[in-house]
């Protein structure tokens, strides 16, 4: 099994095409060709990583978060991420890193806070935009259910919880082909006017190449009229953070309490109590104090995340109780998430989920 099969498969679940602009996702060192030994799974790949992946006979880490983010100049070894780059070199080992691609997957990083903390009824808190595309293409009136069977069966025309959707127009389309031209309607050098049916599929620009192969593989004319738009929509099953709700409402520090334990966090700082019961709760692994204002216009009565500075507590407004639970500790599962997910497609391959602890900060 080649690298390419693992991220292949990796990519259904958080397509690179759902990663942060400022992002820096996929196959960060090695070849796709590569034939895998074994599969080492990490939240953050160090120098111990690596070695613990030398010692696993793991020639691949899928890494959560990606060990180079900007660009790098220099390989001398002077800092962490230098070392690690050139131990990963000389032994031969590749990295592959998911980060704000798995953040925004409808059955990513949040979505497995919500799992832990047994939220149910959830969906996303931030939905992204820029992910829907827009195709228009033509076809002879009496080709229009096939070309819209092609697009479908290529992954255009899903829309939330509907599939299959798409507007046509009915219409004449004129064209003349010259002496080049090889025309499957009409003649050529002859003006010709045919009645048309415009088909129009939104699409996540995911699927795009599969969409376009799928389109120019029609026989309909010998050249294939269409043009793509992109939306500013927002899409309901991607994007950031999710918001759910618990099996029956808790106190507030009752709630912390099983917020501290069920999350395995040593400190949960949090903002004054509202005298209010948590009932629906916002959950936003990683850093996210972005997103503050969201879970209060999603009504959330607590809102679960890390990394908040002193002035961001403020931001509650006593509408809201915000829980940090440290970063690490908020995207801790995330590397089972991940390990379960490649374990049910390749059942008879080496996948380890790495025994080292990352988190660099400790409380006294």
């Amino acid at each position: 099994m080649k690298i390419k099969e693992v991220t292949n498969y990796l990519e259904e679940l958080a397509p690179l095409q759902y990663a942060e602009d400022f992002d820096n996702v996929g196959l960060l060192i090695g070849n796709y060709n590569t034939e895998v030994s074994g599969i080492l799974v990490t939240l953050d790949t160090l120098e111990e990583t690596v070695e613990e992946a030398i010692a696993k006979k793991c020639n691949l880490i899928v890494s959560f978060h990606p060990i180079i983010f900007g660009g790098m100049k220099k390989f001398n070894g002077n800092s962490y991420v230098e070392r690690v780059v050139l131990k990963a070199i000389k032994n031969n080992i590749a990295i592959y890193a998911t980060h704000t691609a798995l953040d925004n997957s409808k059955n990513g990083v949040s979505a497995k806070m919500c799992k832990v903390l047994g939220l149910t009824n959830t969906k996303i808190l931030i939905p992204k935009k820029g992910i829907l595309k827009k195709l228009t293409t033509f076809a002879p009136k009496e080709n229009a259910e096939e070309l819209r069977k092609v697009l479908f069966n290529a992954g255009a025309g899903n829309i939330g919880n509907y599939n299959q959707c798409s507007f046509n127009v009915e219409g004449i389309g004129t064209f003349r082909g010259n002496e080049g031209s090889n025309p499957v309607v009409g003649e050529k050098g002859k003006l010709e006017a045919n009645e048309e049916t415009q088909v129009s599929v939104i699409f996540e620009a995911k699927n795009e190449s599969a969409i376009l192969n799928a389109l120019q593989k029609c026989t309909f004319y010998e050249e294939i009229a269409y043009y793509l738009s992109a939306t500013e929509n927002t899409y309901q099953d991607i994007g950031m953070g999710m918001v759910g709700e618990l099996p029956s409402a808790m106190e507030e520090k009752d709630f912390l309490l099983f917020l501290k334990q069920t999350m395995k966090t040593d400190c949960v700082r949090h903002s004054n109590f509202i005298r209010k019961k948590v009932k629906k709760v916002a959950v936003l692994g990683g850093s996210g104090s972005f997103a503050i204002s969201n879970a209060k216009r999603a009504g959330a009565d607590a809102y679960v995340s890390a990394d908040f500075k002193y002035h961001e507590f403020f931001k509650a407004e006593n509408r809201i109780l915000l829980a940090d639970i440290g970063h690490y500790e908020s995207e801790q599962f995330t590397k089972n998430l991940l390990v379960d997910y490649l374990t049910k497609k390749f059942t008879n391959f080496a996948i380890i989920l790495s025994e080292k602890s990352t988190n660099p900060i400790y409380y006294l």
